[in-house]
């Protein structure tokens, strides 16, 4: 039989079913009850007709209980999507619709906006709902929802499965500049590649204590559950209000005799930022790991001064290619704040190329070019949207004898003689901000259906804050309403927050007569950031 993502913890609760899988506030999962309650949630899906394939939604806080509810839509044969409790309703509806889900996972505090994302009888009838706590199935509804108490009266027995590690494990669905969020399609193999190798790397063992920080909707996610499990190891969750409070946090980490943290630079940042770490702190953390975007190197000495006991590790890899395809375990404590810390070398069993984007062939060393992954790293593309999987995940030509599929990660990067790859930034208009990938032109496309907007223009200017980036709107209204005081910046965050995420509102706004254009009509970008950084307007009018 393959092995699958769900068979690491089913290996572990064989041996030691009494060791602890999971942490998170004061409760705890052992491996045995980890694979007691998946197997029994196999078991609700299948006998409320879910088939192999079919798609089932999570939407639930990040909990020992939504651990078990993923292992338990892979041991059921379907396919994982993972739903952002804090995102709006629309959002959700979008995602939910664009996946064909034929079930929702959801706990009672979940109830209000499950019900304003079911409000309408046809999403509804398409979708059972697994209430998976105390809260009561709505048995009056036409499809036949289940409980908690149903789950706990199906049999603990595992399933035989008819997935292979080429089957799709999940969705996540990101940001897309349509406004239309994209559904990556991963597979259990394009896991199974990365974690197998950073067990390994990491020299990861049963006595280790891992962060799990990054939401569930998050691909660096399937690191922290999957690395653990493999491992045989406990899983210490991050909960949401600790990501907000750096002491508390620290002091959660001590409590928490954590061996290992992995997460996005923005809140290494924060920690940075307001000092919350001692020297000489973590005694028991062997290795700290981040990803999802630039860790400023200030930031970093200050973590390498604080804890010279640790090992860094910077990862890079877009959710194309399944958490990281590179890494690079900085060797000393750079000493110029400047310096550039590089996103290393190729994991195994994947290749990062520079390349010439015209004519895709490699770029001499140190030219900058776009950089693209290749290897078994590499989704099976966007949920049902052949177009924009032909537009990034392309059949490049034969180089240094290796030739397949690559994904244009819309990097631009430069890779020196010595081997190591330097990320130089993006070359569209996708930012990495906290973490999250974000696509201005999906704030642009929300916008739009605002009646009251009749054109805007999203940029992002650098910043030195932990957000990396400041999101910025210049925004033009019809005639008739850029006089009413009503329609403030106030209200635009308002009405935009109904339709995205809050990681994705502007932090600064500018009403305009109108958006500046360049010669060929479009709208003039690079003007409309320099409205937002006054220095480098300034500096234009003196040159």
């Amino acid at each position: 039989m393959s092995l699958l993502l769900q068979h690491w913890a089913d290996n572990v609760a064989q041996l030691r079913p009494d060791s602890v899988a999971i942490v998170a506030n004061n409760e705890t999962m052992t491996y045995g009850e980890l694979a007691s309650l998946s197997n029994r949630i196999a078991q609700a899906l299948v006998a409320s007709n879910c088939k192999a394939g079919d798609r089932v939604c999570l939407l639930m806080p990040k909990s020992p209980l939504a651990i078990a509810c993923i292992l338990g839509i892979y041991k059921a044969d379907c396919i994982y999507v993972p739903l952002d409790p804090a995102n709006p309703v629309a959002r959700l509806a979008k995602i939910v619709e664009s996946c064909e889900s034929r079930c929702l996972l959801t706990v009672g505090e979940m109830a209000e906006k499950v019900d304003s994302l079911f409000q309408f009888d046809e999403l509804r009838s398409k979708n059972i709902i697994g209430w998976l706590d105390q809260h009561k199935a709505a048995r009056s509804s036409p499809v036949q929802d289940f409980s908690m108490a149903d789950v706990l009266l199906c049999e603990d027995k595992e399933r035989t499965t008819t997935n292979t590690t080429d089957s799709p494990a999940h969705i996540l669905f990101t940001s897309g500049s349509t406004g239309e969020p994209k559904g990556v399609v991963i597979t259990h193999a394009n896991v199974i590649l990365f974690v197998r190798w950073a067990v390994k790397y990491f020299s990861m063992t049963p006595q280790d204590r891992v962060s799990g920080h990054s939401p569930l909707h998050f691909d660096l996610s399937m690191y922290d559950i999957f690395g653990a499990q493999a491992a045989g190891c406990q899983l210490h969750l991050v909960s949401n209000e600790l990501s907000l409070l750096p002491h508390k946090l620290a002091q959660w980490m001590r409590d928490s005799q954590l061996t290992q943290w992995f997460s996005v630079p923005a809140l290494l940042n924060y920690l940075c930022k307001f000092d919350a770490v001692k020297q000489d702190d973590f005694p028991a953390m062997k290795r700290l790991l981040w990803c999802g975007e630039v860790l400023p190197t200030p930031t970093l000495q200050y973590f390498m001064q604080k804890l010279p006991h640790v090992k860094f590790t910077n990862l890079y890899g877009p959710t194309e290619t399944t958490i990281a395809s590179s890494y690079y375990t900085v060797p000393q404590c750079p000493t110029d704040a400047r310096q550039q810390i590089p996103i290393g070398r190729a994991c195994p069993g994947e290749e990062l190329l520079v390349l010439d984007d015209a004519t895709l062939q490699p770029q001499p060393f140190g030219t900058e070019g776009g950089l693209y992954i290749r290897g078994g790293s590499l989704a099976k593309g966007y949920w049902r949207d052949a177009d924009k999987t032909r537009a990034v995940f392309i059949k490049g030509p034969r180089i240094d004898g290796h030739e397949g599929l690559l994904y244009k990660t819309g990097d631009r990067a430069k890779k020196e003689r010595d081997g190591l790859i330097y990320y130089l930034g993006r070359n569209d208009m996708q930012i990495k901000s906290r973490g999250y990938r974000i696509d201005l032109g999906e704030i642009e496309a929300a916008l739009s259906t605002l009646d009251y907007v009749r054109e805007s223009c999203i940029v992002a200017v650098p910043d030195d804050s932990f957000a990396t980036f400041t999101i910025c709107c210049a925004y033009v209204m019809p005639s008739a309403t850029t006089t009413d005081p009503a329609l403030t910046p106030v209200q635009l965050r308002t009405d935009l927050l109904k339709l995205v995420p809050n990681y994705m509102i502007p932090s600064q706004w500018h009403a305009l007569a109108r958006l500046p254009r360049n010669a060929n009509g479009k709208i003039d970008r690079r003007l409309v950031k320099e409205m937002f950084t006054p220095n480098a307007t300034a500096a234009r009018r003196q040159a």
